[in-house]
């Protein structure tokens, strides 16, 4: 067996640096002290040692290790069980050197392999963490902007509310002589109302009294069914006759009404076909036109006839429009326009709640925007605020099944690829890492809650890339989800070079 130095050790299977314990000219003391044994035990494949030290190139004992030295590629140690059992374990082959296997050596081509691998992660770790220094300038950049927009806002929200204050008093103070001019501009509208209804009633009551006394046909006060029959505007039906029954509905299923009774509930039965009565008895006026004589002219038109025509129908909508004026003194679904005094007082006061109004709206944006800030700088973003840039961008990744989506300092979800709506998995909670390595996993929880089950859970684990790309997620256990995150936030300082990464396994 030979060293790194190509010294020849003698002894399989164990480390360089432990060749000076196995001296041929000295008894071998076990490693962990318990005995000492003379030197022709080594490997003699009889474990005398309690730790197994005595016999590294054998399969003797149970707790062994057997040392690979693998020059070319990684050293590493191997369970002694595996020495000398015909399967080549070490790629030099040394695991085997008594049983005479043919292992091949491809150490060289194995640590090729392994090098250019480790100098692909030795640049990638190199070049995130370029990103992440400037993402932690970012951070800090965005901290200190947020800490001066935080003081900015404070120095607004107190001449805000100062502002605020006095509007709210200009407002109350524009209130009262408001309030006074609308109390008093509502009772004139109810004044004209109220004259307008007792108009109205007025006019009813004469119209339906007028009815009355047209169907009264005895003159007695009372509206029998009889008399009902005898008016064929009554007939329903259209058989040209008005029944009983037909009478009876008019009467409010009675044989008479008095004429009281009329005025209250049967007139407003009644008028629809009392008007109709009116309408048919009074058709429009139809122009008949002479046929001029048997190879005759036509009959000549009396100058100025049509015009007088024309004015009189202008003069009948002339009539009907001053009617109208007269009889809907005030609509009950209008309102009284303002005099110039009350208009005035009332704009007064409505300018002073918008200028209120303003105040008060800035103020809780102000506010809004305070507690936003200071929540944001409550967040962990890392010793150097290099996990910062992260927060307001949101990364998916899609499986067979889902999309998920991850937004550092807010939130995860899933959603069915193919339509559907989306289910909260988490929102942020704190960094659930190691000790030493706090910031390689993000807790995401209390989100919603499984059927009959917790509430859902995500834990992210970051790890070192040039890009921020969600690299897998799955549900391990139920309701609780895992993410495997490449970002340059968690890329550690370079050391090394990358020969470094295909470290020894020799302790």
């Amino acid at each position: 067996m030979y060293g790194i130095d190509g010294v020849d050790l003698g002894i399989d299977g164990i480390v360089m640096f432990c060749a000076t314990l196995y001296d041929p000219s000295h008894d071998f003391t076990c490693l962990d002290g318990s005995e000492k044994i003379p030197f022709s035990y080594i490997n003699d494949d009889y474990c005398d040692c309690k730790d197994g030290s005595d016999e590294p190139g054998t399969s003797a004992c149970p707790n062994g290790m057997f040392f690979c030295r693998n020059i070319g590629y990684r050293s590493h140690y191997i369970p002694s069980s595996r020495v000398n059992d015909g399967i080549c374990d070490c790629c030099d082959g040394s695991d085997e050197w008594a049983t005479g296997t043919n292992c091949t050596n491809n150490c060289y081509e194995l640590g090729a392999s392994a090098r250019e691998e480790a100098k692909e992660k030795h640049d990638i770790q190199q070049r995130g963490y370029q990103l992440k220094l400037q993402y932690s300038e970012q951070g800090k950049q965005s901290r200190k902007e947020k800490q001066e927009k935080f003081e900015i806002l404070q120095r607004e929200r107190s001449e805000i509310e100062a502002v605020k204050l006095e509007r709210e008093a200009l407002k109350e103070a524009a209130e009262i002589p408001e309030k006074e001019a609308l109390e008093k501009h509502r009772a004139m509208e109810e004044e004209i109302r109220s004259q307008r209804q007792a108009s109205e009633k007025q006019k009813r009551d004469e119209e339906a009294l007028a009815a009355f006394e047209q169907l009264d046909s005895n003159q007695d006060g009372v509206l029998t069914s009889d008399e009902i029959m005898a008016k064929p505007i009554f007939d329903q039906n259209g058989d040209g006759l008005v029944s009983e029954e037909e009478a009876k509905f008019f009467l409010s299923g009675q044989t008479e009404m008095t004429r009281e009774e009329f005025l209250n509930t049967g007139f407003v039965l009644m008028k629809p076909y009392l008007t109709h009565e009116e309408e048919v008895a009074s058709p429009p006026p139809s122009s008949t036109v002479t046929p001029p004589a048997e190879g005759g002219e036509l009959p000549e038109i009396p100058e100025g006839e049509t015009d007088e025509e024309e004015e009189d129908f202008d003069h009948g909508e002339a009539d009907h429009d001053d009617r109208t004026e007269d009889s809907e003194v005030l609509p009950v679904e209008e309102t009284l326009p303002y005099d110039p005094e009350t208009q005035k007082i009332v704009d007064e006061a409505k300018a002073a709640r918008d200028a209120y109004n303003e105040a008060d709206r800035r103020l809780r944006e102000i506010e809004r925007d305070l507690k936003n800030i200071e929540d944001s700088m409550k967040n962990d973003y890392g010793p150097e605020e290099e996990f910062s840039p992260l927060h307001g961008h949101c990364f998916e990744f899609t499986d067979r099944e889902y999309t998920y989506k991850f937004c550092p300092f807010d939130y995860a979800s899933q959603r069915p690829k193919h339509g559907g709506s989306e289910t909260r998995l988490g929102q942020w909670g704190h960094w659930a890492g190691p000790e030493n390595n706090k910031y390689s996993i993000m807790m995401l929880e209390k989100g919603v809650q499984c059927w009959n089950g917790p509430q859902r859970s995500c834990k992210v684990h970051f790890t070192c890339g040039v890009d921020n790309v969600i690299m897998s997620a799955s549900e391990p256990n139920r309701c609780e989800y895992e993410m495997n995150f490449v970002t340059p936030t968690a890329c550690a300082p370079p050391t090394g070079s990358p020969d470094d990464l295909l470290a020894h396994d020799e302790l």
